[in-house]
């Protein structure tokens, strides 16, 4: 399917040697393809969630747990860590 937008735009510049409309619709082929073509990012609707909010949250638990246990574990390091850090 990437051929198709790629010939076009060659086939237009071509004729564009004599014609610079034909640059113009080379030049809009390539954006519309580059907006609305395939395997490009559809942008959410305000006010709604993603689909990958869920894995968001579990890595983002997963991490709290992990620095939870670090913290349990390693308690010397960790209070070395928070000096550091608020220093």
């Amino acid at each position: 399917m990437r051929g198709i937008p790629a010939t076009g735009t060659v086939v237009l510049v071509i004729l564009g040697i004599g014609n610079h409309l034909w640059w113009l619709a080379a030049v809009a082929l390539l954006y519309l393809y580059a907006t609305h073509g395939r395997g490009s990012p559809r942008p959410t609707p305000p006010g709604t969630l993603p689909d990958n909010y869920r894995a968001y949250r579990d890595r983002r638990d997963r991490q709290a747990r992990w620095e939870r246990r670090y913290r349990r574990e390693r308690p010397f390091e960790a209070r070395r860590q928070e000096r550091e850090k608020t220093s």
